[in-house]
């Protein structure tokens, strides 16, 4: 499990924010996580409030542990990293309950204050980067945020696609049974805006390899776009799939063999493959280094 309840000998009468500081050197926002995510306990487990003083001789803090199942990073600097993020795994734990996330492996190879820059859907794979460190956590993430990055995606993608294509609709909440489902419109909306290059046509199976190159980064974005042109990643199992069996794969009761037959395949084939970006007056230009998804394009 990635939250551990640790226990510290602690200083009663003392207020609790002051000894998360002062006697845990924990920094302030840290300590005020911990405080409002009511992860600090007394001896009968009974969660501290802000301002309160400790009672007893002891306190117990859920903190996250990174443990590893072996995934390293792809590059290693100073200041930040990068995995190459396999499909099937969530970026972040989305609840104590979770029990591996690729957190884990940040944590663990990085320590406390590591964290994501970024984040991916946990069905694609693909490239992420990692701060190491809270100056250039805050530095990355305003990059992305103001969009001086640039990133592109493979995808294998249902029928043939000859040439480029831009796909400039608008995307918002489709509003129905499916609550993360998103659609397009030319009406309403976010404004987005993705092309798409094709690379490869495999007419046996009558599908494409593809270039996404994303110049929003809305929910799903890729992936409603090019089911709204008729071109449908292969896998999703989300678009272009009956309700039931969105809500099979949402509710994690989807049988692998069945999703397979309804999806065309066991994971979404959309790979974050390039990322180009400026930090500290130097630019990186990162290619990803799994060829899984060309293996599974030319079987």
């Amino acid at each position: 499990m990635p939250f551990i309840l640790k226990k510290y000998t602690a200083i009663s009468g003392k207020k609790i924010q002051y000894f998360l500081l002062q006697n845990i050197s924990l920094n302030p926002k840290l300590s005020q996580k911990y405080l409002s995510k009511h992860r600090v306990f007394d001896e009968n487990k009974i969660p501290y409030e802000i301002g309160e003083k400790i009672r007893g001789d002891f306190i117990y803090i859920a903190q996250f542990e990174g443990h590893t199942r072996g995934l390293n990073p792809l590059l290693n600097f100073n200041d930040f990293a990068l995995f190459d993020k396999p499909s099937n795994l969530m970026v972040h734990p989305i609840s104590k309950n979770t029990k591996y996330s690729l957190l884990d492996e940040i944590r663990y190879h990085f320590g406390e204050y590591a964290n994501l820059a970024h984040r991916i859907d946990a069905e694609t794979s693909g490239l992420i980067i990692v701060a190491k460190n809270k100056k250039s956590e805050v530095e990355l993430k305003n990059m992305f945020l103001e969009k001086k990055y640039k990133k592109s995606y493979l995808a294998i993608v249902e029928g043939k696609i000859e040439k480029t294509i831009k796909i400039d609709s608008k995307i918002l909440k489709e509003g129905k049974q499916i609550g993360v489902r998103m659609t397009t419109s030319y009406e309403e909306g976010k404004e987005s805006l993705t092309y798409i290059k094709p690379i490869s046509y495999n007419k046996k199976k009558n599908i494409s390899l593809v270039e996404a190159i994303p110049h929003t980064g809305r929910q799903h974005q890729i992936r409603v776009h090019l089911y709204s042109i008729g071109h449908r990643i292969v896998g999703d199992p989300i678009y272009g799939v009956e309700d039931e069996i969105a809500e099979g794969y949402l509710n994690k009761t989807l049988e692998k063999e069945l999703r397979a037959q309804k999806t065309g395949s066991y994971r979404l084939w959309l790979h974050a493959n390039y990322l180009e970006f400026s930090y500290k007056n130097r630019i990186y230009k990162i290619f990803s280094k799994n060829n899984l998804l060309k293996n599974h394009f030319n079987m």
